[in-house]
């Protein structure tokens, strides 16, 4: 009598099981199924079969990372990439969803909507230095350039 092997112990189907509940980098994908005990070989069999498939693809999952992030206001430029590079994403690749991103999202929009959305009441003229610090600084965590933040701050407060 042949046996089958259960889809636990099926590379192939555990990936798609992963990747059905949300869309995962290669390295991502690499990573959970080694922690599940497959070997190297068939990780490798694997995510080739879900590339010939089309159901991983780091490009695309980089771009709609990149979108998601810059949309939500929790990101643009350098916090992008280093989310990206976490995450397994190569630089090249990184860099082309960042700037297809900044084309379709430009930075300048992403701040101003975040500063409505966060800060409605502030205004850099009349905020105390501490209050200065705290709005720049949550920029900055956010990926913005210095010199994006003083702008737009001093242009949204006359």
């Amino acid at each position: 009598m042949e046996t089958s092997k259960s889809n636990a112990s099926d590379p192939f189907t555990s990936a798609l099981r992963l990747l059905s509940s949300r869309d995962l980098s290669e390295a991502e994908l690499r990573r959970k199924l080694a922690k599940f005990g497959f070997s190297t070989s068939d990780i490798d069999g694997a995510i080739d079969k879900c590339h010939e498939y089309r159901y991983l693809d780091d490009q695309r999952y980089a771009l709609a990372r990149a979108r998601s992030l810059a949309q939500s206001g929790k990101g643009v430029g350098r916090k992008i990439m280093l989310d990206l590079k976490q995450r397994g994403i190569d630089e090249a690749t990184a860099c082309q969803a960042l700037d297809d991103i900044a084309a379709e999202i430009p930075p300048e929009q992403v701040m101003r909507d975040l500063l409505e959305r966060r800060f409605s009441q502030f205004s850099y003229d009349q905020a105390s230095d501490k209050e200065r610090r705290r709005v720049v600084g949550y920029l900055q965590r956010r990926g913005f350039a210095l010199d994006l933040i003083f702008t737009i701050l001093r242009e949204t407060s006359t």
